[in-house]
């Protein structure tokens, strides 16, 4: 079974990751997530989602002697926020997170990143050249602004990217 990384931030689509692992899971992913501290604070019900996944979410860097997460064979970052997008863009690596995408970006297997920002955040040009430079790293982008307080998120389109070709 192919293992599928999620990874989540906070953003208000992350509450509903569940969904995205359902389907992830059902195409016959093993899903192993990972999330930002701020989208376990303030968007996700880590119960339901380890549930969903059967497995633990993974927030920080593993202790000694615990087991390391399966290798990747593809990934999504989604809900990808604004800050995340950037620091990842410019390689900062500041967090768990930050630090993983910047591991597996050089790995060469296939990545999605679907942003939620808002249209008043995406007008920053420098959020444009961040969706540039991951994607002359190779990562899918896919990206529709919303307005400023919300709007759909397009899950299902990650999960379609990994299976599409290059």
């Amino acid at each position: 079974m192919p293992t599928l990384y999620l990874i989540i931030c906070a953003a208000g689509a992350a509450e509903h990751a569940e969904d995205m692992v359902r389907s992830a899971r059902a195409e016959g992913w093993s899903v192993h997530c990972i999330a930002t501290p701020a989208a376990v604070d303030h968007f996700l019900d880590l119960p339901a989602l380890e549930a969903a996944t059967g497995h633990e979410v993974r927030t920080a860097h593993r202790n000694p002697g615990d087991p390391p997460l399966p290798p990747a064979d593809a990934v999504i970052v989604a809900p990808a926020t604004y800050n995340t997008i950037n620091k990842w863009a410019a390689g900062i690596g500041d967090t768990y997170v930050l630090i993983k995408l910047a591991e597996l970006t050089g790995l060469g297997i296939p990545m999605v990143v679907v942003p939620y920002v808002n249209s008043v955040l995406a007008a920053n040009r420098v959020f444009h050249r961040s969706l540039a430079e991951l994607r002359a790293s190779g990562i899918r982008v896919f990206y529709e602004p919303h307005p400023p307080g919300g709007g759909g998120f397009p899950w299902e389109v990650a999960l379609a990217a990994i299976r599409m070709p290059g």
